[in-house]
């Protein structure tokens, strides 16, 4: 994107970046140099319930570092999606299997909210049931993955799906391997 005029002021360019446009630099005319946003060259990325627990599992440290980077990363780059579902599992997990305070996984389900939401709708629904029907993914699975492409996610994390494989557009990545 071109700055919005010949004078933009510096921090007016700093908040395009921070938006995730990448920005042009002209001068009379010609290019004098570019900034590239990180977000823009990070894809939109659906982060699946079980990223979420490991971020709270110290059965398993190696994967509670690397699940608790990438939550890091997509909150600071604003590229990370998850859906209601995925904050209900969450919850249901972290108190039941990981035996967290309830109040605690609370505050954590207010962290993970700071990430874009998706809401389904019926039309979700339907089309998760045609997915699990054409696939044969579970339906909660087919749920998730109709909601990473509602949003325009380009990956889905997870380590409950098939790692490489891509579905209407969306590739599934088991960050643990």
């Amino acid at each position: 994107m071109k700055p919005d005029g010949p004078k933009t002021k510096p921090s007016r360019l700093i908040e395009l970046v921070e938006k995730g446009e990448d920005v042009v630099i002209t001068r009379s005319g010609k290019k004098v140099t570019a900034i590239a946003s990180p977000a823009a060259r990070t894809p939109r990325t659906f982060l699946d319930t079980n990223i979420l627990v490991y971020s709270d599992d110290a059965r398993d440290p190696v994967k509670r570092q690397m699940a608790l980077n990438l939550i890091k990363a997509h909150l600071r780059l604003r590229t990370g999606v998850v859906s209601l579902q995925v904050l209900q599992e969450y919850f249901v997990s972290a108190t039941g299997k990981l035996k967290l305070n309830a109040a605690l996984a609370k505050q954590r389900v207010e962290v993970f909210a700071k990430f874009h939401i998706a809401e389904p709708a019926v039309s979700d629904i339907l089309a998760a049931i045609d997915m699990h029907l054409l696939h044969g993914f579970s339906y909660w699975d087919a749920l998730v993955l109709r909601m990473a492409k509602q949003t325009g996610c380009r990956i889905l994390l997870t380590e409950d799906m098939q790692h490489g494989q891509e579905i209407d557009g969306v590739r599934i990545v088991n960050p643990f391997v």
